[in-house]
């Protein structure tokens, strides 16, 4: 089992910026491809930024690219998002996910494992 552990959501004003973590444990991190994720309330989970599992290629939301940087440590088993000027409809629970492949995937079912979720609201 992958265990992940997110952290870094909470408050943050309109224009503001956040910087997620999610700490895996219990497997080979660098073997993963990982994804963030994001469910607003009433709304299905979306994919926000995926990265694959060396790092080289990353994939982003229409909504969010220009805004939010994925990236991975390998060495520290633990993914990253930056995400800069935040606007209202950023606020979620954002999750991250691990899919036992190399790429990175656009599609949820894809994804192995999964955290537990980080708050995240953005006050106008």
């Amino acid at each position: 089992q992958l265990q992940l552990v997110e952290s870094g959501g909470g408050l943050v004003q309109a224009g503001g910026s956040l910087r997620l973590s999610c700490a895996a444990s219990g497997r080979t991190f660098s073997n993963y491809a990982m994804g963030w994720f994001r469910q607003a309330p009433g709304k299905e989970r979306e994919l926000v930024a995926a990265i694959s599992s060396n790092g080289g290629r990353q994939y982003y939301a229409d909504s969010v690219k220009g805004r939010f940087t994925i990236s991975r440590d390998n060495a520290k088993n633990t993914v990253y998002l930056q995400m800069n000027s935040l606007t209202p409809e950023d606020t979620a629970v954002y999750y991250c996910a691990a899919r036992l492949y190399s790429s990175a995937s656009y599609y949820l079912p894809d994804y192995d494992y999964w955290g537990q979720g980080t708050q995240v609201t953005v006050s106008s």
